[in-house]
């Protein structure tokens, strides 16, 4: 098949407002728009205004009354609690317009916010499609979070009720969620009316009284109410995403733009038709299980999976075979962390033996760039095309793709391919000048920002201009560099700040450095990621003790290391910390993070020129080593 990536890519250049418009005839609207694009506020474009829809209708009722109310919507796969499971999209429908009618009783209305702490169930659905049903933005936080991450959401969110479960499930033991949702609570300055707690059979939870309510008795003989017609502008979710400073940063997702892309990108990218299986293996709390688990595949008519499990260890390296299999899926999206794991419990691949994967015809990975060697391996045991494609929680769906749907090129392993419609990709450098083919730069995008893209951040219009528009004008700043080689291709090499990507998780050092610095017996520190055969990145801590501290050095890293676990969560994945006499730093008294973390990858390194003590960079080196860095 050739590619027609060329001439769509071409068109929407050529009309990019005409495309979006036509697109947007896959949606079902209340009300036409009165324009596609509004660019009168430079930065802030909007797609759409004046258009009016609701996305729960376009995921759900939509399909039911034209003809797939009987097709399976969701299946819910939980090995670790034997349970499976098959939703239609009728049933989902019903559950969902119920669930909204409890939450309309307990006083939510539009523009109003609902936090869902939840696991990996079919409720944590439920309670997504509800409020937006009703108008109600949602915000769905991570399960893995402590309970002052969970905090600081409640308290910039603002939220009338949060939905939650008494446990979340992993193979070998139960997450108690309660103590974790009371503790935030106690410690948010901005209280919510209501919990609605869903009681896991595996661990019941105590309820306050007078706030928290079980879900299964607000349900009962609760009334089904209908959706509300809202903006194309209106907030759909908000998720929160680390900052440089530690302190999340609340992307905004709207109704219209966002509805548009997804469905336009699954058959376009994934080459998925509807009534067909796919499956996106990540977690409803991330910006992959928002798009791809729940909207993309609903608003298209696909039959989306819910996995409750791991890739190895419920119960071997052969679940995400047995999954495939079992469910027929065509599509696998998941992130190379995954792979990483599977190949190295299954080297030699026998498990992928044991199931028949004829129905599979591609793999995604996203989440962090996908090492070759990973991806080459999958794609030989697999047999099936391996596409790296990359995108950020902030743009909602890929900004670099090989679009199957438009017609497959060649895999390079290493590049996420090619621009996809929508986005006009370019490599600066750091005074804002285009680089050729061949060098790494700053990779950015040319403004305005496609539809499903973030509008701007929660209450923080000042906060999106700094952290994404001010670097470079005209141009929002992604924070990753690469290069574009000859044939186009775009190559995604590295973040451009102390982000880090874990397992797909992206976390701020800085956020951990506050977390280390608050022990009474550390005076300074660094935390800075380090390449990681499994999670792609970890994080290393380095911390100066204060003077006169005599406790044992491994019991104060014991206790820093629950310390990140408790205020972070164990997502943050940190472990390893050395106590050093100083850090190195520069003149100016910055640390020199970027060199310490290339020590410890053995990449090439030079000492800066601004170093303030060569000496430090050696004890930096010695430190390294009796952590078992570097590593190559």
């Amino acid at each position: 098949m050739s590619s027609r990536y060329g001439e769509v890519y071409g068109r929407w250049c050529s009309d990019p407002e005409g495309f979006w418009a036509e697109a947007a005839q896959a949606i079902h609207w209340y009300r036409q728009w009165d324009e596609v694009l509004d660019s009168s506020r430079p930065g802030f474009h909007r797609w759409f205004r004046g258009g009016v829809l609701n996305t729960c209708y376009n995921t759900l009722d939509r399909h039911v009354l034209g003809g797939r109310a009987d097709q399976i919507a969701v299946i819910y796969d939980s090995p670790v609690t034997r349970v499976r499971k098959q939703i239609t999209y009728r049933e989902l429908r019903d559950e969902v317009a119920r669930f909204a009618g409890v939450l309309v009783r307990y006083g939510v209305g539009r523009g109003d916010r609902v936090i869902i702490y939840m696991p990996m169930v079919p409720e944590t659905i439920v309670a997504m499609l509800a409020c937006a049903r009703i108008g109600a933005i949602h915000s769905v936080v991570y399960g893995g979070f402590a309970s002052n991450e969970l905090a600081t959401r409640i308290n910039d969110a603002q939220p009338k009720i949060i939905v939650s479960a008494s446990c979340g499930l992993e193979a070998s033991r139960v997450i108690p969620y309660k103590p974790l949702l009371d503790g935030a609570i106690d410690l948010a300055t901005a209280k919510p009316e209501h919990c609605i707690i869903l009681q896991r059979p595996e661990l019941e939870a105590p309820l306050v009284n007078g706030r928290d309510m079980g879900w299964a008795a607000v349900m009962a003989g609760s009334q089904p109410v209908d959706c509300v017609p809202v903006e194309a502008t209106d907030p759909l979710y908000i998720l929160y995403t680390s900052g440089t400073t530690g302190v999340p940063k609340g992307v905004v997702r709207d109704n219209g733009g966002h509805a548009v892309a997804l469905a336009w990108s699954m058959k376009n990218i994934y080459g998925v038709d509807p009534g067909e299986v796919y499956w996106a293996a990540s977690d409803l709390g991330w910006a992959v299980g928002h798009s791809y688990i729940v909207y993309a595949p609903l608003l298209h008519g696909c039959t989306t999976i819910l996995y409750e499990g791991k890739p190895v260890g419920t119960p071997d390296p052969g679940a995400f075979w047995r999954v495939i299999s079992q469910n027929q899926a065509r599509v696998l999206f998941t992130a190379p962390t995954a792979f990483r794991a599977i190949k190295r419990d299954d080297p030699a691949g026998d498990y992928v033996g044991k199931y028949d994967l004829s129905c599979l015809r591609t793999l995604f990975l996203a989440g962090e760039r996908c090492d070759p060697d990973t991806l080459v391996w999958a794609q030989e045991r697999l047999r099936v095309p391996v596409i790296d494609h990359w995108w950020q929680t902030e743009t909602g769906w890929p900004v670099g793709a090989n679009c199957v749907g438009l017609g497959q090129f060649p895999v390079k392993p290493g590049s996420c391919t090619k621009p996809v419609p929508g986005y006009d990709v370019r490599i600066l450098d750091d005074h804002g000048r285009e680089l050729p083919a061949g060098q790494i730069g700053n990779i950015v995008i040319r403004l305005p920002l496609p539809p499903g893209c973030l509008p701007t951040l929660w209450n923080n219009d000042a906060g999106f201009q700094a952290s994404y528009l001010s670097a470079y004008p005209g141009y929002y700043q992604t924070s990753d560099a690469g290069y574009r080689d000859e044939d186009g291709y775009l190559w995604v090499m590295s973040r451009t700040d102390d982000i880090i990507n874990v397992a797909g998780h992206r976390l701020s050092t800085g956020g951990m450095e506050e977390v280390l610095a608050s022990h009474p017996c550390v005076a300074e520190c660094a935390v800075v990621g380090v390449a990681d055969e499994i999670k792609g990145e970890i994080p290393i801590g380095l911390v100066v003790l204060r003077a006169g501290v005599d406790r044992a050095q491994e019991v104060i890293i014991s206790e820093l290391v629950g310390l990140v676990r408790e205020r972070i969560g164990p997502v943050a994945s940190f472990k390893i910390a050395a106590v050093v006499k100083r850090l190195p730093k520069t003149r100016s008294g910055k640390i020199v993070r970027g060199t310490i973390k290339r020590m410890a990858d053995g990449a090439e390194y030079r000492i800066p020129a601004t170093i303030d003590d060569p000496l430090t960079i050696e004890e930096i080196g010695e430190a390294l080593a009796g952590l078992g860095y570097p590593r190559r």
